[in-house]
């Protein structure tokens, strides 16, 4: 049996570096990337594409002459206060859609914010993904979180005029705040116990922002190797 992580769930603010820390797995060749970090060659899913895919079919319902269900439109389209059900529907939506991957290591990406949200997410994945999961979490503050979701924006923008990045008003009214901290009791690594099942868990603090691979190797490699010794 390969020594790798099978369900790693990457949880994090939004611009946290969870896409970051996923590009730099793709640039890794196999065997390395299953020695040095215990990753089969991977697939990703993520919720955001769903999320983004009720914008567009608000905007169309919009157009047919009704009111938006959860969002707000614009040039830059986001999240509504209203629009909060969307992360309970993206929770199932995982489970789903999970028995469609057959990857060696398999990344479940998302984002959550406000009282319980981390547990109450957790607490709906089916016992089909939490029995081989590991939970990788990337913690930066929120004020980090909202410099790199404009930094990343400026930057795009320069490259194409469909770049998007998570609204000023979502990120206030949904990420400013989460649980994690309080789930983990603050702890930088260690175990939760969600439907039973004893899930390993470390909390990566990305801060300050990396891009030198030499140092983000060594940033990724110390969590990975700790999350590991747990997993074991």
């Amino acid at each position: 049996m390969k020594a790798i992580f099978e369900n790693l769930l990457l949880l994090g603010r939004p611009a946290s570096g969870k896409s970051e820390f996923i590009d730099f797995m793709k640039k890794v060749d196999d065997e390395k990337r299953a020695k040095r970090y215990h990753f089969g060659p991977f697939e990703e899913l993520d919720d955001f594409p769903w999320i983004w895919e009720k914008f567009m079919e608000d905007s169309v319902w919009e157009k047919a002459g009704y009111p938006r269900r959860f969002s707000f439109g614009g040039d830059n389209p986001g999240l509504s206060k209203e629009g909060g059900p969307l992360f309970d529907f993206c929770m199932h939506k995982f489970n789903a859609e999970y028995p469609k991957y057959n990857a060696e290591t398999l990344f479940i990406e998302f984002a959550r914010g406000g009282k319980d949200a981390y547990q109450k997410a957790l607490n709906v994945l089916s016992p089909e993904i939490l029995k081989k999961a590991a939970i990788l979490f990337v913690l930066v503050s929120y004020e980090e979180s909202c410099r790199r979701n404009e930094a990343r924006y400026r930057e795009k923008l320069q490259h194409s005029i469909l770049a998007h990045k998570v609204p000023d008003e979502t990120m206030q009214n949904f990420y400013q705040t989460h649980d994690w901290l309080t789930l983990t009791k603050g702890q930088e690594s260690g175990y939760l116990t969600i439907q039973a099942t004893k899930i390993p868990f470390v909390t990566m603090k990305n801060e300050p922002e990396l891009t030198d691979s030499a140092l983000l190797d060594k940033r990724y490699h110390a969590a990975l190797q700790n999350l590991w010794e747990l997993k074991k």
